[in-house]
């Protein structure tokens, strides 16, 4: 994970962590769900309990602060779903996602490839039942983004979706969005049918996904900086950026599927046409 390099004579306590996330518009009650670098900030007083608890602060009462909480890094070593456990397997993506795990208040989420850790009042609700119905297509499974996982209710929750010191080039719902291009395409095949044009994405051989609509996250979010709806402040050293989830969703799924040739791979873009086509 690319962050920004931190400053470690800058310190952030509670306090600042609470108001930077005012700042971008956390709210009582909110979900806020962030990715994060814990260096980037600088020295945080306290480690990563005192982001979470910034974060609750911010969102009091009731709020809940969410990480993705990711066990499978995508070695041979951990090709095996029933190799995670929810409750020990240890996270990848930085000591910030480690640390939510570790908190005696967090929950998981029960998924070997996109888990989910939270804290506060939905907790529970957010990560419960993770892909057990409403599958939607991806290269993990096809119950990763699933209508019923936690990455579906932060949309419908309108969360506040967060950056500390990363970009969106590690935004994980993103990977939901892609789905939701691949659904929209497959709405124009008879249901009968859907089940070969998924097949018709993959390798004949390994069943690898190569016909998959991944977009740049960057240059989505300089356009959504640039419209306004994506808002940035500091936080310690780092940049905290934050964007609602149903403005992300919404946004994304128009600005891509208004130019797909200039966003989308063309092996996507002749399987989509194979699809239209009938």
């Amino acid at each position: 994970m690319n962050h920004e390099i931190g400053d470690p004579n800058v310190h952030v306590t509670q306090n600042d962590v609470r108001e930077a996330f005012v700042r971008i518009g956390a709210k009582q009650g909110d979900v806020v769900m962030f990715h994060g670098s814990l260096s980037s900030m600088g020295t945080v007083d306290g480690g990563p309990t005192t982001i979470f608890d910034g974060v609750l602060a911010a969102t009091a009462p009731h709020g809940t602060v969410a990480m993705p909480s990711l066990w499978y890094d995508g070695t041979k070593e951990r090709e095996n779903p029933s190799l995670f456990d929810v409750k020990t397997s240890p996270v990848y993506v930085g000591a910030l996602a480690e640390g939510l795990r570790l908190d005696p208040r967090s929950v998981r989420s029960d998924h070997w490839t996109h888990a989910v850790g939270a804290i506060g009042e939905r907790a529970e609700e957010l990560c419960a039942d993770h892909g057990k119905f409403g599958p939607r297509p991806s290269p993990w499974s096809d119950t990763a983004f699933a209508h019923g996982s936690p990455w579906q209710k932060l949309i419908e929750w309108n969360a506040l979706y967060c950056f500390i010191g990363v970009t969106m080039r590690v935004c994980t719902i993103k990977h939901c969005i892609e789905g939701m291009l691949l659904e929209h395409v497959l709405e124009h095949v008879p249901e009968d049918k859907r089940l070969e044009y998924r097949n018709l994405q993959m390798h004949d051989c390994k069943k690898q996904v190569y016909a998959w609509p991944f977009f740049n996250g960057e240059r989505l979010q300089q356009i959504l900086m640039d419209e306004g709806t994506f808002v940035t402040t500091k936080l310690g050293s780092a940049t905290l950026g934050g964007i609602r989830t149903k403005t992300l969703v919404t946004r994304a799924l128009e600005i891509i599927e208004g130019d797909m040739a200039s966003w989308l791979n063309a092996d996507f873009i002749v399987w989509r046409q194979k699809c239209l086509n009938g």
